[in-house]
C-alpha cells in the first residue's frame, strides 16, 4: 500500500510529475508554477488533503498562497485528471494512474483506510460495465463514476490498528 515502508515515494512522486509534464506537453497545457507547488504537495503524500492544508503544507515552505489561487490550481488539476476530489472528506489526492482520454470513461475506486488515512486508487476495466448495467436497470445514465472503499490498509491490519473514530457532530449556540 502507497505510503509505507515497502514503497519508495521518491520513485512514486518523480514519475507522476513526469507523467503530468508530458501529458500538458502533449495537450498544450500550461503547467504554472503555482499549480505545480500544489501537485507537489499532493505528491508528498497518499494521504487526501483539504485546501487549507495544502495552504498550510506551501506556507511552511514559501510565501503563503491566497485560498482562490489554491482553488484554481485544484480545479485545472482535477479537470486534467491529475488530481481527484475525494468528494466524502471533502479533500484532493494526487493521481497515481495515467487518466488519458481512453480512460475517461472508467470507474475509480479509493481505498481510504480509516487508520493511518492512506487513500490509494484503483481502477479495474471490468468495474465500468457493471455499473453501467445498474444505472441502466434504473433508467440512470452516469457521467461518472467514483467510489469509496473504507477500511484497513494492510500495514495497519498488521499493527493491529483500529479505525479512527469519527470526530463527534456537535451543535453550535445558534442552531
Amino acid at each position: 500500500m502507497h505510503g509505507h515502508d515497502d514503497h519508495d515515494h521518491q520513485v512514486c512522486r518523480h514519475d507522476a510529475l513526469d507523467r503530468v509534464e508530458r501529458r500538458c506537453e502533449t495537450l498544450g497545457l500550461r503547467m504554472t508554477a503555482q499549480r505545480r507547488q500544489v501537485l507537489d504537495v499532493l505528491l508528498a503524500r497518499h494521504v487526501p488533503m483539504s485546501a487549507y492544508e495544502i495552504i498550510d503544507h506551501i506556507a511552511d515552505r514559501s510565501r503563503r498562497p491566497s485560498p482562490i489561487s489554491v482553488y484554481r490550481a485544484l480545479d485545472f488539476l482535477v479537470a486534467n485528471r491529475f488530481v481527484h476530489r475525494i468528494e466524502s472528506r471533502n479533500a484532493f489526492l494526487a493521481c497515481s494512474h495515467d487518466h488519458g482520454e481512453a480512460s475517461a470513461e472508467a470507474a475509480v475506486v479509493f481505498l481510504l483506510c480509516e487508520s493511518c488515512g492512506v487513500a490509494v486508487e484503483a481502477e479495474d476495466a471490468g468495474l465500468a460495465p457493471v455499473l453501467d448495467r445498474m444505472a441502466a436497470a434504473s433508467g440512470f445514465q452516469a457521467t461518472s463514476a467514483v467510489l469509496e472503499m473504507r477500511g484497513l490498509c494492510a500495514r495497519c491490519q498488521l499493527e493491529g490498528a483500529t479505525r479512527r473514530p469519527e470526530p463527534a457532530l456537535t451543535l453550535g449556540d445558534d442552531e
